[in-house]
């Protein structure tokens, strides 16, 4: 596993990285996607939530990612209220998170190094500070020997990797994944697991969305099950 994290989270039982009480969603003029979902994450737990596609998974990601505010409830994170914030609090609360998007979200004009290491750039550190911690996450995901190629390169298994090792480098409090492995043959998949099995045991509170009903059987974690908009198994 590469270096210890800059940041352990809290693991303190009172303490919920994630509350949300009775959150809706939907559309203007359509459906409800989420209805009255009840949820707590607490500090340093691991949950996979799964559920049928178009089932809200998704959409309940992008809520917590503060993509999208809720129609309706309570939102919480890091015990924060966050159902609205203004726009000068969302970098707050984003960087103490880590987002695995299902459709990548790289910079094709930036190498696989840079892509990694750009949010460590952005917090302003200097790259001889975090330059060996970036060649290692790429060397965990089996990127080592592709850093410096571009993302128009990779196959969507290996970008959905370097997605993955953008997300955890900053060793983040909060992981929140959209299908981390649905790209990756099942050796891969359980070679990520892994790593957010370690990151999770130093602190970080980890949320994994996935159709992989046996690799969330396999990981030992709690797991959630959302369908029809509604969630089971996550108030307790």
């Amino acid at each position: 596993m590469p270096v210890q994290p800059r940041r352990a989270a809290s693991t303190d039982s009172a303490t919920d990285t994630v509350r949300l009480e009775g959150v809706s969603f939907g559309y203007a003029g359509g459906p409800s996607v989420l209805r009255d979902v009840n949820l707590i994450l607490r500090a340093g737990s691991f949950h996979f939530l799964t559920g049928p596609s178009g089932a809200g998974k998704t959409t309940l990601l992008s809520l917590l990612t503060l993509a999208r505010r809720p129609t309706g409830g309570r939102l919480e994170l890091f015990g924060e209220e966050a159902s609205g914030p203004p726009r000068s609090a969302l970098p707050g609360f984003r960087r103490r998170m880590g987002v695995v998007f299902q459709d990548f979200r790289l910079l094709d004009h930036l190498s696989a190094f840079d892509n990694v290491a750009l949010p460590l750039r952005l917090a302003g550190t200097g790259r001889e500070a975090w330059a060996a911690d970036v060649e290692e996450m790429l060397d965990w995901v089996g990127l080592g020997e592709r850093m410096n190629d571009r993302p128009p390169t990779l196959s969507g298994g290996e970008k959905q990797r370097l997605s993955i090792a953008r997300a955890v480098v900053t060793r983040p409090e909060l992981i929140l994944a959209d299908e981390p492995t649905g790209s990756v043959d099942a050796a891969m998949g359980g070679r990520l697991l892994k790593l957010f099995q370690s990151l999770n045991r130093l602190g970080t509170t980890v949320l994994i969305a996935s159709h992989d009903e046996a690799l969330a059987a396999a990981s030992g974690a709690r797991v959630l099950r959302l369908d029809g908009g509604r969630l089971r198994g996550g108030s307790t």
